[in-house]
């Protein structure tokens, strides 16, 4: 599993002209499934996410969580964090889960975050998003499961 994670000002996600989703402070969460994932690392994965210490303290130091700070979170199913572009220059996405499993991940992701951080919103798998965003920082993380969870 990957999460690409941008710490955010807003951002909002929209399908077929219809904003579905929109936060302010906090974290903007594309989530990527991969073959072999499920809630085990799922839940290495929420738990990683929730404690990252991105956010600013009074000294402006990164020391503090989602959590600490009250941010939110809007969470975007990508499999393209999956693409494989080794080979040629069209990428191939066989690494990526298998729709079923990866969509029950994502729900699964959702609302295991849920239970802990008031606000959440998100997108809808596999529909055709448009994502925009204030990038604060700019502070981009990858977290991959590979890493996350020692196995």
């Amino acid at each position: 599993m990957r999460f690409l994670i941008q710490r955010v000002k807003g951002a909002s996600v929209e399908v077929e002209h219809a904003e579905i989703g929109r936060i302010g402070q906090g974290l903007l969460v594309f989530v990527g499934v991969g073959q072999g994932d499920d809630e085990a690392v799922a839940d290495a994965m929420i738990r990683k996410l929730l404690s990252l210490r991105i956010f600013e303290d009074e000294n402006g130091k990164t020391n503090l969580s989602i959590r600490d700070v009250g941010g939110e979170l809007l969470i975007v199913s990508q499999f393209t964090l999956y693409a494989d572009c080794s080979h040629g220059n069209r990428p191939g996405f066989t690494l990526a889960g298998a729709p079923d499993v990866a969509e029950r991940l994502y729900e699964y992701v959702i609302a295991g975050c849920a239970r802990e951080i008031a606000t959440v919103r998100h997108g809808e798998f596999g529909a055709d998003m448009q994502v925009q965003l204030i990038n604060d920082g700019p502070f981009t993380i990858l977290l991959d499961s590979a890493e996350v969870v020692r196995k």
